[in-house]
C-alpha cells in the first residue's frame, strides 16, 4: 500500500510538473511526403528550433508549446518554404497547405492574427513579383523604374496602414507588418523616414499598453529611440522643440511637446513624479461640458495627493479653444495637427491614458472600468 502511495503521489508531482498553458499549431501539408516539417521559434535574437517531424502520405502534422506571457510569433519551414503564425493566447491554429509552393499556398483556421498574417505575407509577395518584373523591363528608363518602384510601395504602405496598423496596432499582425521587406530592405524604415518613424512610435505605445515590460515591447522602444536619434541627431530633443516630431524618452512613453494658450512649450515628460491623466479631448464634442466637470471633480479631489492633467486638444479654431480653457487649471495644450494623437493611435475623442509617477503608460481608456479607482492605485 505504502510503494502505491509513492507511486501515486509521484505521478501527481510530475503531472503537476508539465502542467502549464499550451497552444497547438495543427493540419497537412499536402504533396510534402518524407519531407522534414520544422517548427520554430523567431526570436528577438533569431529562429530557435522547438520540434520537427517527417511528413507522411497525408501530410499530418501537430506541435504544442507553453504560451508565453505576451504574444510570440513562430514559423513552420520546410526548406525556404515559410508560414508565419503568432500566438497570443492558449489557441489552436489549424495550418493547411500545398507543397512545393505552401508559402503562398496555404489556409489559416482559429486565429484572425494568423489570417491577417497571411494576408499581408501574399500582399508582400505579390509587391516583390512586382518590383523584380520593374527592374527586368529593359523599355523603361531606370528613373522612371525608381519613380514607379517608389509609388508601389507608397501604395503598399497606404493600404497597411489603414486596413491593418492603425486599425488594432496592438495586435500581432501590425507588429508582423513594421518588419516586412522589399528584399533586403524594410518598407517601414523608422531610421530613414520621418512618417515612418511615427508608425513604430504609435505601434511601440500600443503594446506598451497592453503588454508592459514585455521583451518585444522593450524592442520597439528601442528601435524607436534609435531611430530618433539617427534622424534627429544628438540634438533630436530640442528639433522637438520646434514642433517636428514626437520624442521617446528613456522610460518609454512618446514625449509630446505642445503650447499653452500662452503660448509655452509643455512637455509630458515634465510631470514625472506625478500621476498623470494624459486626456485627448475636442471641446465643441456635445458632451464637452460634462466631461470637464467630471475632470474638474478628480483633479480637485487629488491634485494635492499628486494627480496632475495634460489635456491635449485637437481644436482647429484656437480663439475658441483659448476661450474654453481660460479658467482650467491644469495643463491645457492643443495640437491641431493631430500628430500626437496619431503617435497614441487615438482614432476618436475623449480617449485618456494613464501614466504612474515614473512616466510608463499603464492602461488606456478600453482597460479602465473604474478611473478614480485606477488613478487612487497609482497614488
Amino acid at each position: 500500500m505504502r510503494k502505491t502511495v509513492i507511486l501515486a503521489l509521484m505521478t501527481l508531482l510530475l503531472g503537476a510538473c508539465d502542467n502549464k498553458v499550451k497552444f497547438t499549431i495543427e493540419g497537412n501539408i499536402e504533396g510534402a511526403k518524407d519531407s522534414v516539417l520544422y517548427f520554430e521559434h523567431v526570436s528577438l535574437s533569431g529562429l530557435k528550433p522547438l520540434d520537427s517531424l517527417k511528413l507522411g502520405a497525408d501530410g499530418a502534422f501537430r506541435f504544442q508549446a507553453d504560451t508565453t506571457a505576451a504574444p510570440e510569433f513562430y514559423v513552420l519551414r520546410i526548406h525556404d518554404q515559410i508560414i508565419n503564425i503568432s500566438i497570443d493566447s492558449t489557441e489552436t491554429v489549424t495550418v493547411k497547405a500545398q507543397y512545393p509552393n505552401m508559402a503562398a499556398r496555404y489556409e489559416v483556421e482559429g486565429s484572425d492574427n494568423c489570417e491577417k498574417i497571411r494576408s499581408l505575407a501574399l500582399m508582400q509577395q505579390d509587391l516583390l513579383r512586382k518590383a523584380i518584373a520593374l527592374e527586368q523591363d529593359m523599355t523603361i528608363p531606370p528613373g522612371d523604374a525608381q519613380d514607379s518602384l517608389r509609388r508601389m510601395m507608397n501604395r503598399y504602405k497606404e493600404t497597411v496602414l489603414e486596413n491593418y496598423i492603425f486599425k488594432e496596432p496592438n495586435k500581432t499582425y501590425s507588429y508582423f507588418a513594421l518588419f516586412q521587406t522589399l528584399g533586403r530592405w524594410l518598407i517601414f524604415n523608422p531610421k530613414e523616414s520621418r512618417e515612418d518613424l511615427r508608425v513604430f512610435a504609435a505601434v511601440a505605445t500600443s503594446w506598451d499598453t497592453f503588454y508592459p515590460g514585455a521583451a518585444r515591447t522593450e524592442n520597439l522602444h528601442n528601435i524607436v529611440i534609435e531611430s530618433m536619434q539617427q534622424l534627429y541627431g544628438n540634438a533630436y530633443a530640442s528639433t522637438a522643440q520646434q514642433g517636428d516630431g514626437p520624442t521617446i524618452v528613456e522610460s518609454g512613453i512618446i514625449e509630446l511637446q505642445l503650447p499653452d494658450k500662452n503660448g509655452n512649450l509643455l512637455t509630458l515628460s515634465s510631470l514625472k513624479g506625478k500621476v498623470v491623466l494624459l486626456d485627448f479631448h475636442t471641446f465643441t464634442l456635445p458632451e464637452s461640458a460634462q466631461r470637464i466637470l467630471m475632470l474638474r471633480e478628480l483633479y480637485n479631489k487629488y491634485h494635492e495627493q499628486g494627480l496632475e492633467i495634460y489635456q491635449v486638444s485637437l481644436d482647429q479654431d484656437e480663439h475658441f479653444w483659448k476661450q474654453m480653457t481660460q479658467h482650467l487649471p491644469w495643463v491645457c495644450v492643443r495640437d491641431a495637427s493631430l500628430q500626437s494623437a496619431m503617435s497614441y493611435n487615438v482614432t476618436d475623442v475623449p480617449e485618456f491614458f494613464l501614466i504612474n509617477r515614473n512616466s510608463q503608460l499603464q492602461k488606456r481608456s478600453s482597460q479602465m472600468k473604474d478611473l478614480e479607482a485606477e488613478i487612487k492605485a497609482l497614488l
